[in-house]
């Protein structure tokens, strides 16, 4: 630790459990599949999702601005929120992976928090609160206080300007919001891994002329079984005694199977509002509207997520700071892929 830290009182760390049995709490799907985080993330569609959201945000440089009268600004590296925000959130966490981390809550459970401990009135460093062990209570004038549950026991608050607090747009958690569709995707999985294992589904059927004795029919089932499980699997058959082989085809219900793991893919997708391309549906991309689907993703899901996060951060500035400083996300790389397009319109 170093000396000139602030102490810290150690957080509860039971956090998995208790959103574990918060989420199991609210009862199980239609499809009869209770959807908490740790289920969520086990669901492609929903682990690419939280995944694309959390590392695209993560990687864009966030910086804190100083405004200059002339209209302009320049980067205030000398305050003590510019290294956190930019570098080192703490000891042991680096900014990238601690923006990862809050929006990851905020996608889970609703909300993402973090304590800002301060040294003489300074923010020193910014540390992750456990989202299940965080409770917001507000006064008669909406003016919010956290409590936060300590690992020895008992419980500390701590004031609105010591806590950053990052929320959805609705304070709901986008799994839970979901977990209709979750649930039918799983339950969907599920099914294939279970008819895969059992084979329950056979790729053709043995048809004879005649009728076949039981002998005779128990020799030929260990046969074809020899010929077609385990290293074998794939292997030439030897038919036998007139049989014929007829493989199954794909039917109308197999289509209508693989046409429901396509849709609730597109139902996840618009749940976290990422484009399905993006999260690999490639069914409707093109080379012509894949770059407009990533730039429909700068619009209308990051650029709302960076305001709420800037607006966020800029409440753990004074009145006075919030006058002279404002933070800022760098969005320049995600559309240097349409530099083209936008000089031919300037042109």
């Amino acid at each position: 630790m170093w000396p000139w830290r602030k102490p810290v009182p150690d957080v509860e760390g039971k956090s998995l459990k208790a959103l574990e049995d918060f989420f199991a709490s609210a009862g199980a799907t239609s499809s009869a599949i209770a959807v908490t985080p740790t289920r969520a993330l086990e669901c492609v569609p929903v682990r690419a999702a939280v995944q694309l959201r959390c590392e695209t945000l993560s990687s864009l440089p966030l910086r804190l601005f100083r405004r200059l009268e002339d209209g302009g600004k320049e980067k205030a590296v000398d305050h003590p929120l510019y290294r956190l925000l930019h570098g080192r959130a703490n000891a042991w966490t680096s900014s990238t992976d601690f923006i990862s981390a809050i929006e990851r809550d905020t996608l889970l459970t609703g909300h993402g928090y973090a304590l800002a401990n301060r040294v003489n009135g300074a923010i020193f460093e910014l540390i992750r609160l456990d989202p299940a062990m965080v409770k917001v209570e507000a006064d008669a004038g909406q003016e919010p206080t956290y409590i936060v549950s300590l690992k020895g026991g008992g419980q500390r608050a701590y004031r609105w300007s010591d806590v950053l607090h990052v929320s959805s747009f609705d304070g709901l958690s986008a799994v839970r919001q979901s977990r209709e569709a979750v649930g039918i995707y799983v339950a969907l999985e599920a099914h294939t891994g279970r008819l895969l294992a059992n084979g329950a589904r056979p790729s053709g059927v043995l048809q004879a002329k005649n009728s076949i004795k039981e002998q005779t029919l128990a020799r030929l089932k260990k046969s074809w079984q020899a010929f077609h499980s385990g290293e074998s699997a794939g292997s030439t058959a030897i038919l036998e005694d007139g049989l014929e082989f007829k493989p199954l085809t794909f039917s109308s219900v197999d289509m209508e199977f693989m046409a429901m793991r396509a849709y609730q893919l597109v139902e996840i997708a618009r749940a976290f509002a990422v484009p399905p391309t993006l999260i690999g549906d490639f069914s409707r991309a093109t080379w012509s509207n894949f770059e407009p689907a990533a730039q429909a993703y700068l619009s209308f899901c990051l650029i709302p997520r960076i305001r709420t996060w800037t607006g966020a951060i800029s409440r753990l500035l004074t009145e006075e700071e919030q006058r002279e400083y404002a933070p800022e996300f760098d969005t320049n790389a995600l559309v240097m892929g349409d530099i083209e397009k936008r000089m031919r319109a300037y042109a």
